[in-house]
């Protein structure tokens, strides 16, 4: 298996990138494809001891800036390490694409370059993220601010397919962010998509509070991309600030003494409720695997995304949409 890893998409690039797919390469058994600037990744890999063992560099001079507006990654951005990955996806060269670089280019690109599944309306951001039982899948996390009905049904056979397919998980529960658990409860955008989410075929739940989505209860959260960014940034917010008062309470002698008693305990708190844990976010509704790493993505999360990519390829998440998407069109 062959994942397209952008070696300059994030802050830590390439150091990072590189050591996240000498671990890959070494521990998944997959082939990776490097695109970027061959002599600086020859460089940055020399000096600090990383083999390039199963790593081809697909060589382009130019990085994708952040700050560029999305739109020109198929314009004036179509040499850029973002770019050329997204274009060997396209041409079969590789089976899924890795990067951290420009989420809004990277929504673009991959809808514009590697092309949507037949049927799918937009693309969703969808990371998947730590409750109290495990894991849930938000969608769309941001690539959609203003959505119809029809697409956040979407959203739910998308997430459905791929908690499904990729965590193993038997008939997922599917829920809809909403400002109550009524089925009267929302704007029309909400009432409209409760009905369709009602009849599909995915296990539809109902409607979910923002404060009861920690708990679990539920696989797959869909949301439009605006109510669906505004929750994955509280929850990242939230995540730190608990991070920083665990700090506090166990700092000075007596709270050290105390941490030490239920150390294990924090550790593993701490590991759950890290992105690097996961990897990346996945782009659901490409025609082939596409994820989104963190910004400031180190070795251990590009290792993790790589391991996504992965799990999408095997779980066949692409093909498994497709028919979800097939079968819903003909009713």
């Amino acid at each position: 298996m062959k994942i397209i890893v952008d070696a300059f998409g994030g802050d830590n690039a390439p150091l990072e990138v590189l050591k996240g797919c000498e671990r890959a390469v070494r521990e998944l058994d997959v082939e990776i494809i490097l695109t970027g600037n061959q002599d600086i990744i020859k460089k940055c890999a020399e000096d600090n001891n990383i083999s390039l063992d199963k790593m081809e560099i697909v060589h382009t001079d130019e990085v994708f800036d952040i700050h560029e507006e999305p739109s020109k990654i198929v314009k004036t951005g179509k040499n850029t390490s973002l770019a050329l990955g997204l274009q060997y996806l396209r041409d079969g060269k590789g089976d899924a694409f890795l990067s951290a670089g420009s989420t809004g280019a990277l929504v673009v690109g991959a809808t514009m370059i590697a092309k949507r599944i037949k049927g799918v309306k937009r693309v969703a951001l969808a990371p998947v993220m730590p409750s109290a039982k495990g894991y849930f899948m938000l969608l769309d996390a941001g690539a959609n601010t203003e959505c119809r009905p029809e697409m956040l049904e979407q959203f739910g056979l998308m997430g459905s397919a791929y908690m499904s397919n990729v965590m193993g998980i038997k008939n997922p529960k599917i829920a809809l962010a909403n400002i109550g658990a009524e089925e009267t409860k929302g704007r029309e955008l909400e009432l409209e998509t409760y009905k369709l989410l009602k009849n599909s075929p995915v296990n539809f739940v109902g409607n979910i509070e923002a404060r009861d989505i920690p708990n679990g209860d539920v696989d797959v959260v869909v949301a439009d991309g605006y109510t669906g960014n505004m929750l994955l940034k509280l929850y990242e917010g939230m995540g730190r600030f608990f991070a920083n008062k665990v700090k506090e309470i166990f700092s000075g002698f007596t709270g050290l003494l105390s941490g030490l008693l239920i150390l294990k305990k924090i550790k593993l708190f701490k590991k759950q409720m890290d992105y690097k844990e996961v990897g990346g976010a996945v782009l659901l509704g490409v025609s082939r695997p596409v994820i989104k790493a963190h910004g400031s993505s180190d070795a251990n999360a590009f290792f993790n995304a790589i391991r996504q990519a992965k799990k999408c390829v095997e779980g066949n998440v692409v093909g498994k949409i497709t028919d979800y998407i097939s079968a819903d069109n003909k009713e």
